[in-house]
């Protein structure tokens, strides 16, 4: 491996959430896509409505088999995104 790649780190639901809520945030727009300095990052919002309802297909598809944090975890990640998403549409709709 060489002095510039990164390790991945461990497999976890948790990174598993938190790979599906970066990924609707950069679909909204929130981050820029590493190497697109000075580049405009249009938010695509179809893609980011995707990743919520792959999140929303986790929430649905475990129920009963999570533990408390990892329930608040995807329960709050879905409430955060799902506003943010409607705050993005409004934007858009300006």
């Amino acid at each position: 491996m060489s002095e510039n790649e990164a390790t991945p780190p461990p497999a976890s639901f948790e990174f598993l959430i938190a790979s599906f809520i970066m990924q609707a945030q950069m679909q909204m727009g929130m981050f820029a896509l590493p190497g697109s300095e000075g580049e405009e990052n249009k938010p695509n919002l179809a893609w980011a409505k995707h990743a919520i309802d792959l999140l929303g297909v986790l929430d649905e598809k475990t129920k009963g088999n999570l533990t408390l944090e990892e329930k608040r975890m995807l329960e709050n990640s879905l409430t955060e995104l799902r506003f943010r998403y409607v705050q993005a549409i409004a934007g858009e709709q300006k």
